[in-house]
């Protein structure tokens, strides 16, 4: 079928039920979405729209079929085509009897069209046969969706279409599906009368059928004196039956026919090129003289009509009485390739498209036909010429127009297979916009993105609360001089992968990684009065989806120390060729601190961090006072859990099994449910005001040791690193000045020197 055909059904559903509809439709079906109108496409592809939509709506074939029809008739008006169908017949019986008529005249525009065949018989009652013929099986409920719609809107009557009778005519006719309605008409009357409708008038004089037939629709008031004729007065009726200056009555008219034909033999084959006469036998009488040049068997008087031709359409068998069933219909004749001279070897064969006439008086049929040609190229292609053409054959003048109507055609064509190409780069360019938007926000702020995107500075902001989390894996320089580099890579990925599904269900900043080390802060760059909490429960999510990562070298769980602090900071874009946004400031230091003096699988906080955390639901333990880098003693603690959350929401998981160690069923479990994460919900800061749930999460005093490790330098993120002419040493000396409640026995090999310089170190931030 034609691509207007798809474009029909879509946009009935479309106009019904809406675009979801219609793509949850096309999705079920497995078509495209857009059709080409000029473009020709298996009739599978209407079969699967219509089996979906009956399996969607839930209602039966024959429903959306009806359904489909009567909206059909509107699009095609819609479409321009409807003054032409107004044209087709002054009732609905010469409607339906003209409509091979037009689907011949489309089917030089539509070259591949295959359109169904019909047939129509009067009843005596008033009522019609109407004869259905399509290759197509199961759409023959379109017929009365559409009939129907022509009936309301053109002939202003309702109709009832019933099934009387449904085969397969293989043998008879090369239409597979042969279907009979019966159809019966009622005229809707003016309301004047007080009736709604009444049945179409059945008995009729003779003489006066045709003229009250067309009479009958030509309006209300013309119905109305058709009807009741016995109202109109006397003069009306005498300017009714006689023509104004001729003086004869128009119903009583009657041909005059001459004695004798005045027209001769050569005359009437030469004027009529393309006409053969044939006799019940089908044997030819007579034949045009083009038809003779072109088929030079014609020329042998007796010679069978079927033997040289074969009946295209209305494809039937080429036998008289056949004939006749259909000799309201166009017919069309091919010639046989096998009975055409050599020279039409490589030549497509010569249709013919015309009327049969059956003349009583000579026992023979006259078929008047003109060559079935639809461009000037089909033209050259069988070696003719305009002139083969009689002059008053509007065939000429259709092959130009129509040569014209096809290079329109092929326009629209090109220029709707641009507009299809250009929708499909508009959809790729606005998939790959959004790949390299996602990715720029996920290096950037997204308010900070949009401002380098318009080309705007982005100036440096100072925020006065945030909270700043640093993290590292444990024994991490022994890993990468025991394992391949692959093995490293595929490690830290699938940790931090791990780490940024956590910040999408805390809703907190990552700033960077640097080796082993990861950065994140919460309150930056959108401030949040909870960014203690979020970064919290982010640690404690991160603890938890280490376990889930193996060492290279032991197969076990890797170790991770986190560490926390709370304060102010100063937050730029740094760079224009890799623009970065960094944080400076002491609180990025002290916070390093926290990690660098941690313990394997801790989270270690802050005096600021602890003292923001104590009234919000979390078990925090004390550490004691340590020797802190740069800092001095300092008094630390020790995050334990949250009191208040489950580990599946801290998780981001739907489900609320715990991951364990001891469970690697579960873990798998974990890491397959991994693929969506659910937000965690964070409100405003609640009064700090001690409540029992609060006395019951305040940290138990516990003192507690552990080894520290000089801080690690992170670029120009942070300072107070090993300095340039600091040698391990020296790093050494400083660690002996801790106090010894503070110092610990080594539980790890110290790490390199190399591993401790990770990037260069500079002072800038303690100048900030």
């Amino acid at each position: 079928m034609y691509g207007f055909i798809n474009t029909c059904l879509k946009s009935l559903v479309i106009e019904k039920f809406g675009e979801d509809t219609w793509d949850k439709l096309r999705n079920e079906a497995g078509v495209q979405d857009t059709f080409m109108t000029y473009e020709v496409y298996k009739d599978d592809i209407t079969m699967k729209l219509v089996s979906e939509a009956c399996k969607l709506l839930d209602v039966k074939a024959d429903i959306v079929l009806r359904q489909f029809g009567e909206y059909f008739f509107e699009f095609c008006k819609r479409s321009g085509y409807d003054h032409m169908l107004r044209t087709l017949g002054g009732n609905l019986f010469d409607f339906i009897e003209n409509l091979d008529a037009l689907h011949g005249y489309l089917s030089l525009s539509y070259k591949e069209m295959n359109a169904p065949s019909f047939r129509v018989e009067k009843n005596k009652d008033g009522s019609m046969l109407l004869h259905y013929y399509s290759d197509r099986r199961g759409l023959c409920h379109i017929v009365p969706g559409i009939i129907g719609a022509v009936a309301r809107d053109f002939f202003n009557s309702t109709i009832t279409m019933e099934i009387v009778d449904h085969t397969e005519e293989l043998e008879r006719t090369a239409k597979k599906e042969h279907v009979v309605f019966l159809v019966t008409q009622r005229l809707a009357l003016p309301e004047r009368r007080g009736v709604d409708d009444a049945p179409m008038p059945t008995t009729q004089p003779p003489a006066e059928t045709h003229h009250h037939r067309g009479a009958t629709y030509l309006g209300k008031e013309k119905k109305h004196q058709t009807l009741c004729p016995f109202r109109r007065n006397h003069w009306e009726m005498v300017r009714g039956l006689v023509h104004l200056g001729k003086g004869k009555l128009l119903r009583g008219f009657e041909p005059v026919y001459p004695d004798q034909l005045f027209i001769d033999l050569k005359t009437f084959c030469s004027a009529f090129p393309f006409h053969i006469v044939f006799n019940e036998e089908l044997e030819v009488r007579q034949a045009g003289v083009t038809i003779q040049r072109i088929v030079p068997g014609l020329q042998t008087m007796g010679i069978r009509l079927d033997h040289y031709f074969c009946i295209v359409h209305p494809g039937v068998p080429f036998t008289i009485p056949s004939i006749c069933t259909f000799i309201n219909s166009h017919f069309v004749l091919q010639t046989r390739r096998d009975m055409m001279p050599e020279c039409w070897t490589d030549r497509p064969m010569l249709e013919l498209r015309g009327q049969m006439l059956w003349m009583p008086s000579l026992q023979c049929m006259l078929y008047l036909a003109s060559p079935l040609l639809r461009s000037l190229q089909e033209l050259e292609e069988r070696s003719m010429h305009l002139s083969d053409i009689a002059p008053h054959d509007a065939t000429r003048d259709l092959i130009l127009l129509n040569q014209q109507r096809l290079a329109e055609m092929e326009l629209s064509s090109q220029l709707e297979r641009k507009k299809e190409q250009l929708r499909l780069l508009s959809q790729h360019l606005e998939e790959e916009r959004r790949k390299t938007e996602a990715l720029l926000y996920a290096m950037l702020p997204k308010h900070v993105a949009n401002q380098l995107k318009e080309g705007k500075r982005v100036e440096a902001g100072e925020f006065k609360e945030c909270t700043i989390l640093f993290s590292d894996v444990v024994t991490f320089t022994n890993i990468c001089s025991e394992c391949e580099p692959i093995q490293i890579v595929n490690m830290l990925n699938s940790m931090y992968l791990k780490f940024d599904r956590l910040t999408t269900v805390h809703n907190v900043y990552k700033v960077e990684t640097i080796g082993d080390a990861y950065m994140v802060v919460g309150g930056v760059p959108i401030p949040a009065s909870t960014h203690a909490e979020q970064v919290a429960n982010f640690a404690l999510g991160m603890v938890i989806a280490a376990k889930c990562v193996t060492n290279p070298i032991t197969g076990q769980p890797i170790q991770i120390r986190v560490g926390l602090h709370s304060g102010p900071v100063l937050a730029g874009v740094v760079g224009e060729k890799m623009p970065r946004y960094c944080l400076f400031g002491d609180t990025v230091n002290t916070a390093s601190r926290m990690e660098s003096h941690g313990l394997p699988d801790k989270i270690h906080l802050s005096p600021t961090v602890y003292h923001v955390l104590r009234h919000k639901g979390f078990e925090m333990l004390e550490r004691g006072e340590i020797e802190i880098k740069g800092k001095g003693r300092m008094r630390t603690y020790f995050l334990e859990r949250n009191l208040t959350a489950t580990e599946s929401q801290i998780m981001g998981r739907r489900r609320s099994h715990r991951v364990t160690e001891t469970n690697p069923a579960l873990q798998r479990q974990w890491i397959d449910d991994c693929q969506t994460a659910v937000p965690m919900q964070y409100g405003e800061s609640p009064a700090e005001t001690q409540t029992p749930q609060n006395r019951e999460a305040a940290p138990r005093e516990k003192s507690l040791s552990g080894k520290t490790r000089d801080s690690e330098s992170y670029g120009s993120l942070h300072s107070e690193g090993l300095s340039e002419d600091q040698s391990p040493a020296q790093a050494a000396e400083d660690k002996m000045t801790q106090s010894p409640s503070a110092r610990v026995e080594p539980t790890e090999p110290a790490r390199s020197a190399t591993h401790r310089n990770k990037g260069p170190r500079t002072a800038f931030c303690t100048l900030l």
